[in-house]
């Protein structure tokens, strides 16, 4: 009898670990709605492919050498007791027990979820190749020593460093290699102006960024409740509950941590723009969830709502002061979603476990305040050494980034010869446009085909010559830059029309040629694809408001 309930025990316990290992495995398809979402639609490609090689190449890394090497280091730096490198190795690659089959796999779902963060910081620039080699490192080594150190019993275990479920051990270290990785490869051409200044880059589809949101959500119960990870405890003939006497409230601190996030970046993005921005309202449900993963198994449901909020608010100051003050081309936001919100998780567990709430005692309060300050900074440290040399050195060989013409075009094309929306670049016939023989007039319509990383400064230059009234418009063609060969599941195609702007710029009293001399210093590169300039008559004008006509109308 006693036998039959352990192997229950077991087998239940088995169970749920693997469906919890499915669930965060989903969030992968989250994160790639969520990146793929805030990047240029010309780089949706490659951020998908990051996302499945991060997986691919992650996963075989984290079981080659992370899981064991995460060991070693426990033994190595606090947990001690009967060890060999040998044997590590051996429980992950040859293993004698169905417990080990599973274990690696639930590690290494973490794993790849913290290597997943990276890709969103350095979206639209990283060479996939620098990429996915730092992949390989982060899976293999930096990721698992930071598991060494803490949930395999080494040195920040030994002092008493609480993560439950990897708010600062997966959440905070990705963030934090993700803002390393940025400010080392650089940020986005366009984003910053000479003076510092930043310039809004718009993702291309706000449904992909809600979309991936809700995904990782609903996979994040399998993060937070599952690592609640025994279920049964077969004792003395009997069953009783293990983990899961905590299970009720994990699952109830992860739900109001969430709903708090958004509901505290919707209040911020209020005070300060008088709008609820949605990306702001999504980006703050997930810092919610990070904010409450490290803690979640002990702390009370007030204390949820309060980190939750704090986590949520906290997000678009630090997204300004990292892009303002730091002048970091955080793509995804992903050190104020994963990062900082991280931190917080750590920071604030003192204050809001049951232990406070049940018999404050201010001494326990800042011992714990020292304990959990000291592995934010453990972590941290190694984070961004080993991410700032990796980084490092692929800058200085030259491998950090894209060229400025394959960023220009995108990285679909550059990176992976693919078109995501090829409906897109379908030829059209030209509009065929005639004079009709209209008179000259004082008036001229001045049309400029620019590239659009190029938009700031003509608008800035146009305005510099009394010319600040135009029109945009996002449009595609072709001129003296050369077609792209492009492939969609193995058959080829020609991808010859090239994303531009069209800026028209309507004059009377300022003369058109300041305005194509403006123009033309502004959007010049140097390199074919810079655009063109057209100038053609305007027979009349007419002012809405007003009803003035002609040059005093313009």
């Amino acid at each position: 009898m006693v036998s039959d309930l352990a192997v229950l025990a077991q087998g239940v316990n088995l169970l749920w670990v693997l469906v919890a290992t499915f669930l965060i495995f989903f969030m992968h398809a989250g994160f790639a709605m969520l990146e793929a979402g805030q990047v240029r639609s010309k780089n949706v490609a490659n951020q998908l492919t990051k996302n499945l090689l991060t997986w691919s190449v992650g996963v075989v890394a984290f079981f080659l050498v992370g899981a064991a090497l995460s060991n070693v280091v426990g033994h190595l730096t606090g947990a001690g007791g009967q060890w060999s490198v040998a044997g590590e190795v051996a429980a992950v690659l040859a293993p004698t027990s169905v417990n080990d089959w599973v274990s690696w796999l639930f590690g290494a779902v973490f794993a790849m979820t913290a290597a997943t963060i990276v890709s969103g910081a350095v979206a639209g620039r990283c060479k996939l190749r620098t990429y996915v080699s730092y992949t390989v490192l982060l899976a293999g080594v930096i990721y698992p020593v930071v598991v060494g150190f803490t949930w395999t019993g080494g040195v920040l275990a030994t002092i008493g460093f609480h993560d439950f479920a990897g708010g600062m051990v997966v959440h905070g270290m990705g963030g934090i290699a993700g803002l390393t990785a940025a400010w080392v490869v650089g940020p986005r051409l366009g984003r910053f102006d000479e003076d510092g200044s930043a310039n809004v880059i718009p993702g291309h589809s706000l449904p992909f960024a809600v979309l991936g949101t809700l995904i990782l959500a609903f996979g994040w119960y399998g993060f937070n409740v599952g690592t609640a990870a025994t279920v049964f405890a077969a004792e003395s003939g009997s069953l009783s509950l293990a983990a899961f006497e905590t299970v009720g409230r994990v699952a109830l601190v992860t739900t109001l941590g969430m709903a708090a996030g958004a509901v505290g970046a919707a209040a911020v993005s209020i005070r300060r723009t008088d709008k609820v921005d949605t990306l702001y309202v999504a980006n703050g449900l997930l810092a919610g969830l990070v904010g409450i993963t490290g803690i979640a198994d002990d702390i009370v449901w007030p204390g949820a709502v309060a980190v939750g909020l704090l986590a949520g608010a906290q997000l678009p100051v630090v997204f300004t002061f990292v892009e303002k003050r730091l002048k970091v081309d955080d793509v995804c936001a992903v050190f104020p979603v994963h990062g900082s919100a991280g931190v917080l998780s750590a920071l604030a567990y003192p204050f809001v476990a049951v232990s406070t709430w049940e018999s404050f005692a201010v001494a326990e309060v800042l011992s714990g305040l020292a304990v959990q300050a000291t592995g934010v900074v453990v972590i941290a440290l190694w984070t961004v050494t080993a991410t700032g040399v990796v980084f490092g050195v692929a800058r200085t060989l030259g491998q950090a980034r894209v060229t400025a013409e394959h960023e220009r075009e995108g990285l679909d094309v550059a990176e992976h010869g693919v078109d995501t929306y090829p409906e897109f670049g379908v030829d059209r016939p030209a509009d065929v446009v005639t004079d009709g023989g209209r008179p000259e007039s004082e008036i001229r319509m001045v049309t400029a085909i620019v590239r659009p990383d190029r938009l700031t400064d003509v608008k800035r230059a146009l305005a510099d010559v009394g010319a600040p009234s135009l029109t945009v418009t996002n449009v595609s063609g072709r001129g003296s830059q050369p077609a792209k060969r492009g492939q969609w599941r193995g058959e080829k195609y020609v991808v010859d029309l090239h994303q531009k702007v069209k800026v028209e710029c309507v004059v009377a009293d300022v003369p058109a040629e300041d305005v194509i001399a403006a123009v033309r210093e502004a959007a010049s590169t140097g390199e074919p694809g810079d655009g063109k300039i057209f100038v053609q008559p305007v027979d009349d004008a007419c002012q809405v408001r007003t009803g003035k006509r002609g040059p005093e109308a313009v």
